[in-house]
């Protein structure tokens, strides 16, 4: 395919073998010779180390100060942005007229701006969001001339701590900037598997030498793509464009905890995001449908499309499977899916049609394997 773009990892990637495929506009890595059940369980007992450059890094600045810019965000999503102290970071999403997620983020105070990373394919239509919408004294800058790299694992902060002592202290959503051989990386404690973990931005001239260091160690394996979705399954964690999309608010989302109560119906800014009317109405009353867990009883693993029926003979179709695979950590199949709200409790019974066949499926609570962030 033509016309893809390149992280500055790429030539890596392919010397270690990287299997490249096609994904949000990129040549990316969906997995190496390990493969990708070992990568997968590598990262949850070790440390996986994860290209993430493909993702946007965004800068938002202005004249008028942090909580200016603060303000002027708030208005296109529906998070406590003033609440975020220097030095952390919070996920958010941005919200349309209708309610619906238009992208997820995390959002960083780094003192003097606001460091936003946004899902790759949604970069430039976020980008152009926040220009047109933002107010003229803040300034967008897309970030282009830096990588973006996830070590992700319990033995990751003592990985990085080799490198950048100071981690050692960071807990789960701090930020840091700090001076590393003369150049200035930007290092959050956060992730998307459920583990414990760092996303560091780091000049793209430095990238591979980051990431020989780390490979280097014997506790670090390069991982995938697919193992980051098998990791992010279990964890429970939405992907943009499967499990949340512009037509999901989200409290059908099932992530309406990224909204703080000063957002909500009598909170000290409450509203004023895109949606609002829709999202704080079903805040108060409830969702029609909601994003669950489900946890198919065969072996069979259910992808995403797969059809959601109330009874193994009923005609109507209640919901539909976003995510879905095999968990092995967990050493069983998982999905996730939408269902209307009388279906969503706990250990509810419906069935899944699986090539023809009605099977079983159980609303399970989520994440379907603990997270071990540092707290």
């Amino acid at each position: 395919m033509t016309g893809l773009k390149r992280t500055p990892l790429y030539d890596f990637h392919v010397e270690q073998g990287g299997k490249m495929v096609p994904f949000a506009g990129y040549d990316m890595p969906v997995q190496y010779p390990l493969g990708v059940m070992k990568e997968h369980l590598h990262t949850r007992a070790e440390a996986g180390l994860f290209d993430v450059s493909h993702m946007g890094q965004v800068m938002l600045t202005s004249p008028e100060g942090i909580e200016a810019l603060g303000l002027a965000l708030e208005t296109l999503v529906p998070v406590d942005v003033l609440a975020v102290k220097p030095g952390r970071q919070r996920y958010g999403v941005f919200t349309n007229d209708a309610g619906g997620i238009l992208d997820d983020l995390m959002i960083s105070n780094t003192g003097d701006a606001l460091f936003l990373v946004v899902n790759a394919a949604c970069k430039q239509q976020d980008i152009a969001h926040l220009i047109t919408h933002l107010p003229d004294h803040v300034t967008v800058t897309e970030v282009t001339d830096r990588a973006l790299l996830a070590l992700q694992g319990p033995k990751a902060a003592a990985v990085l701590a080799q490198i950048v002592p100071q981690v050692a202290e960071m807990r789960f959503m701090d930020s840091l900037r700090i001076a590393v051989g003369g150049s200035e990386w930007w290092i959050s404690r956060s992730g998307y598997t459920g583990e414990d973990g760092f996303e560091i931005s780091v000049p793209a001239g430095e990238a591979v030498d980051f990431a020989k260091t780390l490979v280097a160690m014997d506790a670090v394996e390069l991982i995938g793509l697919g193992a980051r979705d098998s990791l992010r399954l279990e964890a429970g964690l939405c992907l943009y464009g499967h499990d949340i999309d512009s037509t999901t608010s989200p409290v059908e989302g099932n992530i309406a905890w990224a909204m703080q109560k000063t957002r909500r119906s009598g909170g000290a800014r409450a509203g004023g995001f895109p949606g609002a009317d829709r999202i704080l109405s079903e805040l108060h009353n409830g969702a029609e449908r909601k994003r669950v867990g489900l946890l198919p009883q065969g072996r069979a693993p259910m992808r995403e499309g797969t059809p959601l029926f109330a009874t193994s003979e009923s005609a109507d179709q209640i919901g539909v499977i976003t995510s879905g695979g095999f968990g092995p950590s967990v050493e069983r199949p998982i999905a996730m899916g939408y269902l209307p709200a009388e279906f969503t409790k706990i250990g509810t019974e419906i069935y899944a049609e699986l090539r023809g066949k009605r099977l079983p499926v159980t609303v399970a609570d989520m994440p379907f394997r603990p997270s071990t962030y540092k707290r």
